[in-house]
C-alpha cells in the first residue's frame, strides 16, 4: 500500500514541498509543527506557551485527519529554543495530552525557523481501517 499524505482542511498549506502528515505500514509520521494559527497567522510574538499549544493542536490536528488522537501517539519530539522553557513546555504539554503518555524528547536548539520557539514532530498509530468502518 502506498503512503497516503494527509492534509488538514481550514490549515495553511505547508510552505515546502511536504505533507503535514503521512500514513503508512500502520503508522502516521507527523512533520514538524510550528505555532502557525489555522489561518495562517504565526504565534512567533506570542509568549513561549502560546506557540506550545498552537504547536501541539497543529500535531494533533493531523492526527484527528487520520482518525487518530494523544493515545495513538507512540514517540514525539519536540525542539525548544532555550532550555529555560522545559518547565513550560511541560505544563502546555501534559494540558494537552492530559492521559497520554508517548514516548518522548526534548531537545534544546539555538533556534527554529520564522523565530518561533517551540517545532514538535511525533509518530503514531494508525487506527485500524476496519475499525474505522
Amino acid at each position: 500500500m502506498a503512503p497516503r499524505p494527509i492534509a488538514v482542511p481550514g490549515a495553511p498549506p505547508p510552505q515546502g514541498h511536504y505533507s503535514p502528515g503521512v500514513v503508512h505500514g500502520g503508522l502516521i509520521y507527523v512533520s514538524g509543527q510550528l505555532g502557525v494559527r489555522p489561518d495562517g497567522g504565526h504565534t512567533v510574538d506570542r509568549p513561549f506557551e502560546d506557540q506550545a499549544r498552537q504547536a501541539i493542536d497543529n500535531m494533533l490536528a493531523v492526527l484527528a485527519q487520520a482518525g487518530a488522537g494523544p493515545h495513538s501517539l507512540l514517540r514525539v519530539t519536540a525542539y525548544i529554543v532555550g532550555v529555560e522553557n522545559w518547565p513550560a513546555f511541560n505544563r502546555v504539554y501534559a494540558e494537552r495530552m492530559g492521559e497520554a503518555r508517548p514516548a518522548r524528547t526534548v531537545v534544546p536548539v539555538p533556534e527554529l525557523h520564522h523565530g518561533y520557539l517551540v517545532e514538535v514532530d511525533a509518530l503514531a498509530a494508525a487506527p485500524d481501517p476496519a475499525e474505522r468502518a
